[in-house]
């Protein structure tokens, strides 16, 4: 029997949705692929065999049911859906031993800065910097994980920029303030998987308004050719979250290089920071 499932139909809610009709043999294999999605994603059928506990041919059947061509269709499937932010396809059955997570993370950490980096244009980089420094106002805007970064970024410009704005705030709307943008301000959008529903509308809108953007996402993210800058941050790991090592360091030195193009004003403006908290003993 071959269910009929919508061609949207995401690879794990096929196999709840067949779960119960399944024989032995499959209903244990999809049980264990519901907890560990992300074996499906990275081994090939012999491999997901062994670590299931099943047969080969059992695979086979199993990926035809849910109505896949074969094993490399099914394959592919999974690795887009991972591709879209689920956590659930980070978890792996071969866990790595607790004595070697720390070298593992740290090593995929430095493997993440490095292959991030590789690819951006040091130029593109600086011209954002210019671009921050020299702007009317700066936006920031980041919705969940995101508006953490997002925040981090903003905390440090406030201090080396005349004017900047951390969006959306609670109880807020994008209209709002994108109401209140000009061409010559900057928004930094940050927008890691998962990311919201609105992102996608809210570019486009920046790009009809002729506002520079720079976006910020994973590398599961295509290239947007829409945005002035887009920098693209490898966050895989082995471990259940992931490592966002590249896109802290990203903001780093967007914040560093801004704050180097400022140059003489921000200087004074941190300077004149300073005094006031030491006033007003804050510090």
């Amino acid at each position: 029997m071959k269910f009929e499932f919508h061609e949207d139909a995401s690879f794990l809610s096929r196999i709840k949705a067949a779960l119960p009709e399944l024989n032995r043999a499959e209903r244990t294999l999809g049980t264990f692929l519901l907890e560990f999605p992300g074996d499906l994603a990275s081994y090939d059928a012999q491999e997901l065999a062994r670590l299931s506990g099943v047969s080969k041919s059992t695979v086979s059947r199993f990926v035809r049911r849910l109505g896949f061509e074969n094993y490399e269709s099914a394959r592919r499937a999974a690795r887009a859906e991972s591709q879209r932010g689920s956590r659930y396809f980070l978890a792996h059955s071969e866990h790595v031993p607790p004595e070697e997570q720390l070298a593992t993370s740290l090593e995929e950490e430095l493997e993440n800065v490095s292959r991030t980096f590789e690819r951006i244009d040091m130029a593109e980089l600086d011209a954002l910097a210019t671009a921050i420094a020299t702007s009317r106002k700066v936006w920031v805007a980041g919705y969940r994980i995101s508006h953490s970064f997002a925040s981090y970024v903003y905390w440090q410009l406030i201090k080396v920029v005349p004017e900047a704005a951390l969006i959306p705030q609670a109880g807020e709307s994008l209209g709002e303030h994108f109401a209140a943008m000009q061409p010559d301000d900057v928004v930094i959008w940050i927008a890691l998987r998962q990311k919201m529903g609105n992102t996608d509308a809210a570019l486009l809108q920046l790009d009809r308004l002729g506002i520079p953007t720079a976006l910020i996402t994973d590398d599961g993210t295509e290239p947007n050719h829409r945005m002035k800058w887009h920098f693209r941050c490898r966050i895989e790991t082995s471990s259940p979250q992931f490592n966002h090592a590249s896109v802290t360091s990203l903001c780093h030195q967007i914040v560093t290089r801004a704050t180097l193009r400022a140059g003489l004003d921000a200087r004074t403006r941190l300077r004149r920071i300073d005094e006031f908290n030491t006033e007003l003993g804050e510090v």
